[in-house]
């Protein structure tokens, strides 16, 4: 899986000149019904030495001839020649420009480039043809070149197709630019053996020269590998091109070999060595083609849901097994991270075949504390460890990843608390919204709760908040005001207060029920602990009274007249509220009949 990037190592001893080279790495990889062919040409008119002729093509063409059935999958352009480089060409009269550049280096003067372009689209278009590479011109900078016989230029496309009759391959192409007078060693890996049978690897290769076989030789894990009589081990580079049998393409080599006995079923790894003891060679271009039956799992996220003030987020995800040659087995693990820290895991429900994907969904929950912005990253084949459990063509294209904001709720904001008067035993009507009216709102986007909870959960909302009776004194109410993205939320107190009671200067205690008794309003079971006292006009006390006993015009003090009803008349009271808030009240009612 991904514990270990492909990397593709290169060991270059033994040089005793300054290099500017980049590494031989693998470029792309292709599984399935795969292969390939190349065609090219030089653009030197004869094989270049002291007494070649110091001149160049600036054009040059090759055909391209492949089968009925060879579905083009991808076109790669490679150019090279001396000097720092002629980055812009013309391929068949289209404009082509180097989208990757490589250097070389054999001393401070003489310096070589390679140049590289995918034009897979015009070779897709115009199929079989010849192909011609023109305007690449290096006629005015090969003069310091010419009498070390290094002046050269040339173009090689690397063709893959696909081909239902082919076994299931891995295809993998590598390229750089790394150069030989002595001894290279390039170790290849990301490979995997399944069957070595039709094994291959091939080059693109510059500046080898047929007339220099001066201890050249070509190993693949220790084993020379030679394609008499076109490439004799002695001297693989040397002008020719395996695929068309040509041995005219002067300064450059486009070659292919069978590797079927030199590399072992299970192997990983190959290791290209070459040693040249005059020749300088560049390599450009290695491609390996091994039969290989693996899954490739990758992960793609679709979608995410996050949730106001929740630590929650919801990840919508495919596995995939594109790039393949086997199914992706059934229960290949998945592992969730949030900022490099494991949060969830997840497994496939059923095989994946080949080209094939599922989708799924999973609720990660995020550490509390979590910065709200947070980077989601899903890796397949990951047991929670950064370890893979499945072998696979290639290991280093598992993970993906997401950034995503958390949809945080601002701080409460504390409103003014809403004040009433008791209407009994602490109870009072409120308006709530009277709490807001300094907001911007619309009231189909208000609700009140009596606590975070059922504000958090939307349940239990005050069913009618402009009359709501409030439950206890004092008593909490939150507020949740809809806002994009998410909402705020206040919070405010509902007070109780007992407030003066009115005092009415009269009643008519005679039984038309209407206005029958001394109705002091705000008084009864707001000031239970009062004490009512009613005095004639002579002074004396003829009725005392308390929250369970109003005055109905009755007598109940005295001597005399007890039980009876008072005449008509002036009365005078004294109400004790017994509240530290309230001196007592004195003034006088008149009874009427």
């Amino acid at each position: 899986m991904k514990s270990t990037y492909y990397i593709l190592c290169l060991a270059l001893l033994s040089l005793s000149f300054p290099l500017a080279a980049q590494d031989i790495a693998l470029f792309q990889q292709f599984n399935g019904r795969y292969d390939y062919t190349a065609i090219g040409n030089t653009l030197n008119t004869l094989e270049n030495g002291i007494s070649g002729p110091c001149t160049i093509l600036t054009s040059s063409s090759a055909d391209l001839n492949l089968n009925i059935n060879q579905n083009i999958i991808a076109a790669y352009l490679y150019w090279a020649g001396s000097g720092n480089g002629d980055l812009d060409i013309s391929l068949n009269g289209i404009p082509v420009s180097a989208e990757r550049n490589f250097s070389d280096a054999l001393d401070s003067v003489r310096v070589f480039f390679a140049a590289f372009a995918d034009v897979t689209d015009i070779i897709t278009e115009q199929g079989n043809t010849t192909y011609t590479v023109s305007d690449l011109d290096l006629n005015t900078i090969i003069s310091p070149y010419c009498p070390t016989g290094t002046n050269f230029g040339g173009w090689a496309m690397t063709i893959i197709y696909q081909e239902d009759s082919l076994s299931l391959n891995q295809l993998n192409v590598y390229d750089g630019l790394q150069s030989v007078p002595d001894f290279l060693s390039i170790t290849l890996d990301n490979l995997n053996v399944l069957d070595n049978e039709a094994a291959k690897i091939g080059f693109v290769a510059w500046e080898g020269d047929r007339s220099i076989a001066v201890n050249e030789q070509l190993t693949i894990n220790g084993n020379v590998i030679s394609n008499y009589p076109l490439n004799p081990a002695n001297n693989a580079f040397n002008g020719t091109n395996s695929f068309t049998g040509a041995n005219n393409l002067y300064n450059m080599d486009i070659d292919v070999y069978n590797i079927q006995d030199n590399i072992s079923i299970g192997d990983t790894s190959a290791t290209i060595a070459l040693t040249s003891g005059q020749d300088f060679v560049m390599i450009n271009n290695i491609i390996t083609v091994l039969n290989s039956q693996l899954p490739d799992a990758t992960i793609s996220i679709e979608n995410n849901s996050v949730y106001c003030g929740d630590n929650s987020i919801e990840i919508f995800y495919s596995v995939n097994n594109f790039n393949s040659t086997d199914i992706l087995p059934a229960h290949t693990p998945i592992a969730f991270y949030s900022n490099g820290v494991f949060i969830g895991a997840s497994e496939t429900i059923n095989t994946i075949a080949i080209n094939e994907s599922e989708s799924y969904a999973i609720i990660l929950h995020l550490p509390e504390g979590t910065n709200p912005n947070v980077t989601i990253t899903a890796i397949a084949d990951d047991d929670g460890t950064q370890n893979g459990v499945i072998t696979e063509s290639n290991e280093n294209n598992n993970s993906t990843f997401i950034d995503i904001e958390l949809l945080v709720i601002p701080e409460t904001t504390l409103l003014p608390n809403l004040v009433s008067c008791n209407e009994g035993y602490d109870s009072a009507t409120f308006n709530l919204f009277e709490a807001i009216n300094t907001l911007n709102y619309n009231e189909e986007d208000v609700a009140f709760y009596r606590s975070l909870d059922d504000l958090d959960l939307e349940s239990s909302p005050i069913l009618i908040p402009s009359d709501y009776t409030n439950l206890s004194n004092p008593e909490t109410v939150y507020v949740r005001l809809k806002t994009q993205p998410c909402y705020e939320i206040f919070q405010l107190d509902l007070i109780i207060e007992n407030c003066p009671p009115k005092i009415p200067q009269g009643f008519s205690p005679n039984g038309d029920t209407y206005n029958d008794w001394f109705n002091i309003q705000g008084l009864y079971d707001i000031f239970t602990a009062h004490e009512l006292q009613i005095y004639n006009r002579y002074g004396e006390l003829i009725f005392i009274g308390n929250n369970a006993k109003p005055w109905f015009g009755e007598i109940n003090q005295g001597l005399n007249n007890k039980g009876s009803m008072v005449p008509v008349g002036t009365y005078f009271y004294v109400l004790n509220l017994n509240d530290p808030n309230y001196t007592p009240f004195m003034s006088w009612v008149y009874v009427n009949y």
